[in-house]
């Protein structure tokens, strides 16, 4: 019965890690937009959800209009919500309108709370090979244009210019069409490139949903977008962005936020969690890019891990005695051949805990050697709450309750007893490239974030995260004993 428990508090873990926190149910959900500290994003209907942190989500957006798939941005000091007045043309008609409006905050309790009158900026017709919903909008990094995406797999995807300055469409701006047989479009730019993101497949239909994220590229926001093997949007092409993922069906409506240089997250809806009665939820990933190509990343598993330095490839570790194994080398005789085959023990806990201090142990990196002393066991503390896209963590030694812990010096160390602290806490984050930074949910006497850092070969300390440098970036080794 023992086992039986642990392999269900590591599956229950792991589910907690993977969907959001409190009750994200949206459907369509507009890109995440922050808002004096506090997350919002809208869906189809009306209304949203707020977090406090990024993780743990509650309905109480509040965004007038109805329709279909809004999105939002932030442009200077002001929010940008646009949405589609319809919700599609399952009925046989294209009819439907995009429509923008401005807020100063998205705080319903702010007393500066309040939508302007909403605009018309695109349109479709009843039997046009268009639909005007499904909006998605980007301002230019590098020219300060705001485009429009929208459209539905019921005709074409096409691209309008707006004015940043007041959301209303550009005078004389003519839609270009620039892909078919998908939804949910937005743009992205990144390195010279101009992204088209979109949603295959067929919504609306829960478990048995096959919706994905598919991306083409263009050096120009109006196209021709072009996928990794040539095809075109226009005729249906796509690299694949995000799919479904076990229990979690039918990814779709990209959003993009970038949270600092090298760290990324997409976010979009799962047609159904099948954890959560199969209702449609928001998700929350990672978002890499691979050879010029945005791609999802996965959420972190708990489990037991060596803890591996970009910088060095050495593994962080406990400041501890190295311990012999009592399995000798072998193997240079003559005679060795007829020794029999058998698979030996990994050195145990047991073997070696009495040899280390009681009290505080530094941490320090060594070589790889699948030691007690470097074998980590990551699990989330439900909580302590999280921050965009996880939860917070605790590290420790496995098979012990020893933790990793920030110090005032802005050092680490490793604790006897893990207690919940804020410098007992560590928040993961995959990297744009693939690598992970790991940071302490607080350092005491320190304001501002600091992210565990290899300085030299062997000595893991704190600093303000640089993702130019590799000594900020980790790998996880997923620890499998052989006994």
């Amino acid at each position: 019965m023992k086992n039986i428990a642990s392999v269900l508090s590591i599956l229950l873990a792991s589910a907690s890690a993977l969907a959001q926190s409190g009750n994200p149910y949206i459907h369509d959900p507009s890109s995440i937009v922050e808002c004096d500290g506090k997350y919002y994003t809208f869906g189809t209907g009306s209304g949203g959800l707020i977090s406090e942190d990024g993780w743990t989500w509650n309905s109480g957006a509040v965004r007038p209009g109805g329709g279909a798939a809004p999105d939002a941005i932030k442009i200077g000091d002001r929010y940008l919500v646009i949405y589609g007045t319809t919700g599609g043309g399952t009925g046989g008609g294209h009819a439907s309108a995009i429509m923008t409006m401005w807020n100063k905050t998205l705080d319903p309790d702010s007393p500066d709370f309040g939508y302007t009158e909403a605009v018309k900026v695109a349109e479709s017709l009843i039997d046009e090979d268009f639909n005007a919903i499904d909006p998605g909008v980007m301002l230019d990094p590098t020219t300060g244009r705001l485009w429009l995406a929208c459209g539905t797999y019921f005709g074409h995807i096409r691209i309008f210019e707006l004015d940043p300055r007041t959301g209303f469409r550009v005078e004389g701006n003519v839609g270009v069409d620039v892909g078919r047989n998908m939804e949910g479009a937005t743009l992205a730019y990144r390195d010279g490139w101009y992204y088209l993101l979109g949603t295959h497949g067929t919504c609306c239909d829960g478990v048995n949903a096959t919706y994905n994220i598919v991306a083409g590229r263009s050096r120009s926001p109006q196209g021709p977008f072009i996928d990794n093997v040539g095809r075109s949007m226009l005729e249906g092409g796509g690299k694949p962005v995000a799919t479904s993922d076990l229990r979690l069906i039918g990814p779709g409506h990209f959003g993009r936020f970038i949270v600092e240089e090298g760290v990324e997250k997409l976010s979009f809806h799962w047609e159904a969690d099948m954890d959560q009665s199969g209702r449609s939820v928001l998700g929350v990933r990672p978002l890499l890019w691979k050879d010029g190509w945005p791609v999802a990343g996965d959420a972190f598993e708990p489990g037991t891990y060596e803890i591996e330095s970009q910088r060095s490839g050495y593994a962080l570790e406990l400041a501890v005695d190295f311990i012999r194994s009592e399995n000798a080398m072998r193997g240079f005789s003559r005679t060795a051949n007829d020794v029999p085959k058998v698979s030996l023990e990994s050195q145990k806990l047991s073997e070696v805990i009495d040899t280390w201090p009681k009290g505080v142990i530094d941490a320090r990196c060594g070589f790889h050697m699948g030691r007690t002393w470097q074998r980590w066991s990551v699990i989330p503390v439900p909580e302590a709450g999280g921050y965009l896209g996880g939860p917070y963590y605790k590290i420790i030694i496995e098979g012990t309750n020893r933790a990793l812990a920030a110090t005032p010096d802005a050092e680490v160390e490793t604790v006897p007893e893990f207690t919940g602290a804020a410098n007992q806490l560590w928040r993961i984050d995959q990297l744009t490239d693939g690598t992970f930074r790991i940071m302490p949910k607080e350092v005491p006497g320190h304001s501002e974030p600091l992210a565990l850092v290899c300085f030299g070969d062997t000595t893991p300390t704190l600093a303000k995260f640089d993702f130019k440098s590799d000594n900020f970036k980790w790998d996880f080794r997923r620890f499998t004993p052989l006994k």
